[in-house]
């Protein structure tokens, strides 16, 4: 997909989660988050910048406490952190959501939920082919 095509998309979810909060379900705050660090990355201003991100991490890790067993919303922080730039420093939780996917993924009963995680581990630098073959 190309970046501005991306951007759209991203700019457009970001509309229509806008009235998402922490009382809706968990996974909406979890895709909510997770746009929002994306939105980051399509602003030009440094202050907007900072705040997209520290909201769209607060709101992820809101959803993971809300709702720590829930393997897609593991999948979406896991790659968030996987992508955001070092120097943000948010990556403290890859290996923890690494192994709860390793762990859980069989448990997962909704095929569309099973290959959204097989697809995402499939391209994911933090797993090993041996580990990805399993899925």
């Amino acid at each position: 997909m190309e970046a501005a095509t991306v951007e759209a998309v991203a700019k457009k979810l970001n509309t229509q989660l806008q009235g998402v909060d922490l009382s809706d379900p968990a996974i909406l705050v979890a895709y909510k988050g997770a746009i929002m660090t994306m939105m980051a990355k399509y602003t030009r201003n440094k202050s907007e910048k900072k705040d997209f991100f520290k909201e769209g991490v607060s709101l992820l890790e809101a959803a993971v406490e809300s709702d720590p067993n829930n393997i897609e919303i593991r999948t979406i922080r896991l790659s968030i952190q996987e992508n955001a730039p070092k120097f943000l420093r948010y990556h403290k939780n890859i290996s923890e959501d690494k192994q709860y996917i390793l762990e859980h993924y069989k448990e997962v009963r909704n095929a569309e939920l099973k290959i959204f995680v097989k697809k995402f581990v499939q391209q994911s630098s933090e797993f090993e082919d041996q580990e990805k073959a399993a899925f």
